[in-house]
C-alpha cells in the first residue's frame, strides 16, 4: 500500500481557498475538501482546532495573495501614471483564478463575523493605496480619495459583469485605456 503524502497547512489553506472560489463560503467543509485531497479528517485537525481556523487561513491567504503581493508587484512600477495603469491592467486581466472567484464569494458573504473585518480591511487597503497612486499623480487628498473609489468600484463592477456575463464584459484594452483617461482626466 502507498505512503500517503503527508499534508501541511498550507495544503488544506490552498484548498480551503479553491473551495470557496468554487462554492462559496459554505463549501469551506472539513469532509468534501478531505475528500478532494485524498485524505481524511484526521489531517485537518493535525492543523486546525476546527473549520472558523480554517476559513480565517483561507481568507489571510486571499488577502496576501490578491492584496499585497499585487501591491508588492505594482510598486515595482515606475511611479505616476505607469504604476496605475499597471495597477488597472493587472485587476481587471487578473480577473481568474481561485483569489478572484474566492473575491466574490466572500463578496456575497460580506457580512459574515469571519468575512466582514477581512473584507474591510482588505478594502481600506485597496483604497488607501489607490488615493496614494491618484496623489502621486498631483489630485489633492480629497480629490485623489474619490476617483480611487471611482476606480475601485469599476473594479468591482467589471469582476461582477466578467463573472455574471462575460460575453457583456469588455477587458480590452481599449476599454482600460477609457478608464484610465477617465479617471485621470482633469476636474
Amino acid at each position: 500500500m502507498p505512503q500517503r503524502q503527508r499534508l501541511s497547512a498550507a495544503d488544506w489553506t490552498s484548498a480551503a481557498l479553491e473551495a470557496l472560489a468554487d462554492g462559496g463560503l459554505a463549501a469551506v467543509a472539513v469532509e468534501p475538501i478531505a475528500a478532494r485531497l485524498g485524505t481524511t479528517k484526521g489531517s485537518f485537525y493535525w492543523h486546525f482546532p476546527g473549520r472558523d481556523a480554517l476559513v480565517t487561513a483561507a481568507l489571510e491567504l486571499w488577502e496576501r495573495v490578491d492584496t499585497e503581493e499585487v501591491i508588492a508587484e505594482i510598486d515595482a512600477q515606475p511611479p505616476g501614471l505607469p504604476r496605475l495603469r499597471a495597477l488597472i491592467v493587472g485587476a481587471v486581466e487578473g480577473r481568474t483564478g481561485d483569489a478572484a472567484r474566492a473575491e466574490l464569494a466572500l463578496l456575497a458573504t460580506a457580512r459574515h463575523p469571519l468575512v466582514a473585518p477581512v473584507l474591510a480591511r482588505v478594502t481600506r487597503r485597496r483604497l488607501d493605496y489607490l488615493a496614494e497612486q491618484f496623489a502621486e499623480l498631483g489630485f489633492p487628498p480629497e480629490e485623489a480619495a474619490r476617483r480611487a473609489q471611482l476606480a475601485y468600484t469599476s473594479y468591482l463592477g467589471i469582476a461582477q459583469l466578467a463573472h455574471a456575463t462575460p460575453d457583456e464584459a469588455d477587458l480590452s484594452p481599449a476599454y482600460l485605456d477609457t478608464m484610465l483617461r477617465t479617471l485621470t482626466a482633469s476636474p
